[in-house]
């Protein structure tokens, strides 16, 4: 039987066994844990291994970084650059958005009197003054500022503190009644303390007991008007317009397959968009038909071609009081002749040439159960608050605050920049509430892509987003 031979290690020339140790080129050095040096014996010199691409393309150039590594070895880190130009950019600091975003909030080296309404003093400005529920006193809101932090980073790292700066703000306290009257009261100012603000450090970050923590931005749904359109399961299109807020009642507008025009006050109730249209002002069918062009004043001389069309108001002869005809009554010759025997001067005949293709308004028009202002403003009133309204200025009240009171309805800047480029309004950026200009406009619209004059929004790019830090 073959005898088995043991391996054995190698025996240096003083008897002791050591660890043969094989030098890979291009590997990492051996940690000095797995050879120990003999005693007496002077550990051998380390030399710098390279770590060289033996083949470069011609495309690229190799650009050679020696990088230190432990026990004296070194290697050459070999980066490959396709680029046809040696220039390199210059980078922006990528911290300026954060800290510029958050000196323009706080605007706390500029004197009160010179701050602009952006972030913390929009916060006041849109708050103040209240009132009590009488209106007898108000409480303003005059400045605000800052005290320097009680502890530093630091300090808050070590002690487990928020980073924070101590804010006030002097209010005024005073009557709107005049000195005569028992109510009445001498302003008072006093400085009222609010609470703890954090503050961004250099770096850009907070410091939240103890923790350092960093703002996110993030992408959200831009304030604005959008179109769009779906499939209803009949197959037929269903078209809308959505008016989104920044702060506030959300506004759609809907055509359904009936080709009714409703409008969803904060997706929650429905009327027909008329009904809302004569709750803004304009009161009647014929403010209607000319804000829109649905209907022209004709002569009943001069009526022959307009016979076969539909009515667009009530024919009264005045000598007798009698309604020779009704709104939507369709034009005979018959009706003409009597009109013209009856010497009316005037009356509406609806644009549409043919009467079973009327437009969507027409058609909207026909659903509305109210005839003026103050109908329109109480049926809006029973729906939002399920009640009667006590008296028609409370009604009004409703619409007002819903939309165009601004310290209840936000557009932002940027919502009143989009909703002027889109509908081509000349409104002022300051007016960042809803105007009855950007209602009429965007029901405009609508038809328009009803009728595939324009198209419909993507909510999906960036151009439909904005970035909020």
């Amino acid at each position: 039987m073959a005898s088995r031979r043991k391996a054995s290690a190698p025996v240096s020339s003083n008897g002791d066994a050591t660890t043969q140790r094989r030098e890979v080129p291009g590997a990492l050095p051996h940690s000095s844990s797995e050879v120990a040096p003999s005693p007496g014996k002077q550990e051998p010199q380390q030399i710098a291994r390279w770590d060289v691409l033996s083949e470069v393309s011609d495309a690229g150039k190799a650009l050679a970084t020696e990088v230190p590594l432990e026990d004296g070895v070194s290697f050459l880190r070999q980066r490959i650059s396709f680029a046809h130009s040696r220039w390199t950019p210059q980078y922006p600091d990528l911290l300026y958005l954060q800290l510029d975003s958050f000196r323009e909030f706080l605007q706390e080296d500029v004197p009160p009197q010179e701050r602009r309404p952006v972030g913390l003093q929009q916060a006041f400005l849109s708050t103040f003054p209240v009132e009590d529920a009488t209106g007898t006193y108000q409480l303003e809101f005059l400045y605000y500022w800052l005290e320097p932090p009680r502890y530093s980073e630091e300090e808050c790292r070590e002690r487990e503190l928020t980073y924070a700066k101590t804010l006030k703000a002097r209010f005024r306290l005073s009557s709107k009644v005049s000195p005569e009257s028992e109510d009445y009261i001498e302003p008072i100012e006093q400085d009222v303390y609010l609470g703890n603000i954090p503050i961004m450090t250099d770096r850009g970050t907070f410091i939240i007991n103890g923790s350092e923590r960093v703002i996110v931005s993030q992408i959200h749904r831009s304030p604005g008007v959008f179109f769009d359109q779906v499939l209803h399961p009949s197959g037929l299109p269903i078209y809308s317009a959505r008016i989104i807020p920044l702060r506030g009642a959300w506004l759609e507008f809907v055509i359904d397959v009936s080709e009714v025009m409703y409008v969803y006050i904060d997706r929650r109730k429905k009327f027909p968009v008329t009904t809302f249209l004569r709750a803004l002002g304009y009161s009647h069918d014929h403010d209607i038909d000319d804000l829109f062009g649905l209907s022209l004043p004709i002569d009943p001389r001069k009526a022959d071609q307009y016979v076969g069309r539909r009515i667009a108001s009530e024919v009264v002869d005045l000598s007798t009081g009698e309604i020779l005809a009704h709104r939507g009554e369709i034009l005979s010759e018959e009706l003409l002749e009597r009109l013209q025997r009856a010497q009316i001067t005037s009356f509406r005949i609806f644009a549409h040439k043919d009467p079973e293709q009327e437009p969507v308004l027409v058609k909207t028009l026909w659903k509305d159960i109210t005839r003026n202002r103050e109908e329109a403003l109480e049926l809006i009133y029973r729906q939002m608050r399920s009640s009667e309204a006590p008296d028609l200025e409370t009604a009004v009240q409703l619409l007002e605050r819903l939309f165009f009171t601004p310290k209840r309805y936000e557009l932002d800047t940027v919502g009143r920049y989009r909703i002027n480029t889109k509908l081509g309004l000349q409104v002022p950026l300051e007016v960042t509430h809803l105007t009855v200009e950007d209602v009429v406009a965007t029901i405009r619209d609508l038809l328009e892509v009803a009728e595939g004059k324009r198209g419909i929004d993507d909510q999906d790019p960036l151009a439909n987003r904005r970035v909020r830090t």
